[in-house]
């Protein structure tokens, strides 16, 4: 459907019920605007199955690092459970002092992470302690009573529509209406319990082999934070009254601090809650965790480039600290690439590329030779090479074979020695390279990393370290490199592990220099005289400036040298290798202009180039023209960009008449100049009303014809 003016009337075009798909939306747009199209639907399916792959991977990376958090809080459920459920005296004595058990959990800033952490412990819960699970939010409970209608309306499964009930205290179950009261709440969950435990013995044995007998009511407070103290207070007052007859546990988000549970609560509140404080892994330990699975892995072929990923880790520590945005950011990087890349219908596993290589077509072999990594490698080679790799496909193809199985190699060699330097850097008592591995790897991808200063730093740094810090940095090395599963570093592990026997081997000449070294301090001692006292010091000091270097500084300084060796040998940038294009996304301009939203650019670009969105180009004008085809609102907007502070309304719809009438003008039918068609004085009415409502102009106090100017300078 289309419609040749916005301003002939309102038109409603009703969404399709069912929503499209990422997955189809993308497919859509590969088939449609690619330029290449006898791999486009290769390059999808590719894309589709490395995405799935690494969301699996996430997901059970994500699923861990919860696991303890999840684990603690299923334990001090079962606790608070336990005692309810035996009477014990521990209960008996809460319930005298009317206190609700309460776990503050403290998540941290990224709220757009605590959905899925929320929805975690929920299926948790519900899958092993209780069916009863309540999670709040406080754009849901602005008063006591729409939060007990959403708490009753979540426990007993029953849609509960707010706005249909702000004059009634009733939830509809069934078809009975119950009231939103704690004694109805108190009433059904015995009624619920009681119908469990008369149920026949096998149908018994099935529900308490997930669910405790009586089962505990919990209620999430998912950010505790928005709710009002007065809704907050309310409810635990309220529940604390009933304490004794409803088994009931309170969660607490909080992204800020524990702290805020006694500013938002007075003492006497705060006092009938019995809270016990759980911390969630920190998001930048999260963070170099997904970068440490998805991206310093040879599992995956698909790479980020060094501007993209510190684009995406800016995003993160500047913006939202948010994990799932990082994700989401580094899935459009794998569609743009894919989408982008010709060649990206190489970056698969190595089952796949063997038979991939050699169906390329001619203009793909074309695509490669004009790769910029590709020609310098051409260029490196003899004049007879180069004729072939620049005009025999099938010598192509070979020779792409080895260099992307290089590659591979690389990317598995570049990860051990990575880890190795880090083990080397995170000791040191300064962190030139930065602390974590994400830092360090950010530096070895920008450029050669042992040519800068904090490399050099960091050597000067190992060169200290005492033997104790040496031996452990070794073993963690040795331990690293036989991860491997070829025999690359076979050489390497062998050298390490005899460093670490001259170690050990020293251990009995260290004792024996520690003695000698002791005699001129007893020496020392025995002076008494200040002017021989004086002589023995700088004598000492002497010593000391012409004193060879002992076994062990040898030793340690061979092996500094040692790891300097293997990371120049084996950190260079991937900017240096060959076909590097293929596997790396370096669109950090794209990305960024994605993630970083400008929507004045946005708004300008719209208004003043309609083609650009609208993919239409009738509309497009050279020469600063106005084109009476672009619609009434673009053509209104570049007719005010010609007008000063004021903008006079006669002249401005004059203006618009004169160029929607444009095309109209040989018709000898058309009115005449000093007569605008109503029509057209309504569509220009719309569009200045529309330019207003976008925060253009607004109407001027000094005359009354006229509109102010609200906007300046270029975008």
């Amino acid at each position: 459907m289309s419609t040749c003016s916005v301003s002939k009337g309102c038109f409603v075009f009703k969404p399709s019920t069912k929503k499209r798909r990422l997955s189809d939306k993308i497919a859509h747009d590969f088939r449609c605007t690619s330029n290449d199209s006898e791999d486009t639907e290769l390059r999808f399916v590719t894309c589709q199955s490395l995405w799935n792959q690494i969301k699996s991977e996430t997901e059970k990376i994500q699923e861990n690092l919860n696991k303890q958090l999840l684990d603690n809080l299923v334990s001090f459920l079962s606790r608070s459970h336990s005692d309810f459920q035996e009477k014990t005296t521990e209960w008996t004595c809460r319930m005298k002092f009317r206190e609700i058990p309460t776990a503050a959990l403290v998540l941290g800033v990224n709220v757009t992470d605590h959905d899925l952490t929320f929805r975690g412990l929920s299926d948790v819960l519900q899958d092993n302690i209780t069916p009863y699970v309540a999670l709040l939010e406080a754009k849901d409970c602005p008063g006591i009573k729409n939060l007990m209608q959403k708490l009753m309306g979540q426990l007993m499964k029953c849609d509960i529509d707010v706005d249909s009930l702000e004059d009634e205290d009733c939830v509809q179950v069934s078809q009975n209406r119950i009231r939103c009261s704690m004694p109805s709440l108190i009433s059904w969950y015995d009624s619920v319990t009681k119908k469990t435990d008369s149920e026949t013995p096998s149908k018994k044995r099935n529900s308490s082999s997930r669910h405790w007998q009586s089962p505990p009511v919990v209620v999430i407070f998912r950010d505790m934070e928005s709710f009002t103290t007065k809704v907050l207070q309310d409810f635990i007052v309220i529940s604390s009254q009933h304490i004794h007859e409803l088994p009931l546990v309170l969660i607490f988000g909080i992204a800020t601090s524990p702290m805020i549970i006694h500013r938002l609560l007075p003492h006497s509140v705060s006092s009938l809650l019995c809270i016990e404080l759980f911390q969630s892994l920190s998001c930048k330990e999260h963070l170099s965790t997904i970068i440490d699975k998805l991206l310093l892995t040879s599992r995956f072929p698909f790479k980020l480039g060094e501007k993209v990923l510190q684009v995406l880790i800016n995003i993160f520590l500047y913006h939202d600290f948010s994990v799932q945005n990082f994700i989401k950011g580094f899935q459009l990087c794998i569609v743009e690439h894919f989408y982008s890349q010709p060649l990206s219908v190489l970056c698969c596993h190595l089952a796949d590329i063997k038979k991939r290589v050699y169906s390329l077509s001619h203009d793909q072999c074309e695509n490669i030779r004009r790769l910029p990594s590709f020609r310098r490698y051409v260029e490196k080679q003899e004049s007879g090479k180069q004729i072939e790799l620049l005009t025999n496909d099938s010598f192509l193809k070979e020779e792409t074979e080895k260099l992307l199985e290089d590659l591979r190699v690389y990317h598995e060699n570049y990860v051990r020695i990575l880890r190795c330097l880090h083990v080397f850097t995170s000791s040191l008592p300064k962190y030139p390279l930065g602390k974590q591995i994400r830092e360090l790897h950010c530096a070895c991808l920008e450029n050669r990393v042992w040519e800068t200063e904090e490399y050099e730093s960091s050597l000067q740094l190992a060169r200290m370290l005492n033997k104790t810090d040496l031996v452990t940095i070794l073993q963690q090395c040795v331990e690293i490199l036989m991860s491997s599963s070829g025999k690359e570093f076979d050489r390497a592990v062998e050298k390490l592990k005899e460093f670490l026997t001259q170690f050990q081997n020293l251990e009995a000449e260290a004792s024996q220099e520690r003695d000698v070294s002791v005699s001129p301090q007893k020496e020392l001692q025995k002076k008494t005289d200040l002017y021989h006292l004086q002589k023995t010091l700088l004598e000492l000091k002497e010593s000391r400036r012409s004193k060879k270097l002992t076994k062990f500084e040898m030793l340690r300084f061979e092996v500094v040298d040692y790891i300097d060796s293997l990371v120049r040998r084996y950190l260079v940038p991937a900017d240096e290798r060959t076909l590097q294009e293929i596997v790396y996304f370096n669109g950090a301009a794209v990305l960024r202009g994605h993630l970083n939203a400008a929507p004045r650019t946005a708004l300008h670009t719209a208004l003043n180039n309609p083609h650009w969105y609208l993919k239409n180009q009738a509309l497009r004008c050279d020469g600063g023209g106005i084109s009476n085809k672009a619609p009434d609102i673009c053509i209104v907007y570049k007719l005010h960009l010609e007008c000063g502070r004021l903008i006079n309304l006669v002249d401005w719809l004059e203006a618009f008449s004169t160029v929607v009438m444009a095309a109209e003008e040989t018709n000898a039918d058309a009115a005449s100049s000093d007569q605008v068609d109503d029509v057209i004085h309504a569509r220009f009415i719309r569009a200045v009303s529309e330019l207003e409502l976008l925060g253009f102009i607004k109407p001027s106090k000094q005359k009354t014809d006229h509109v102010a100017r609200l906007t300046w300078g270029g975008c």
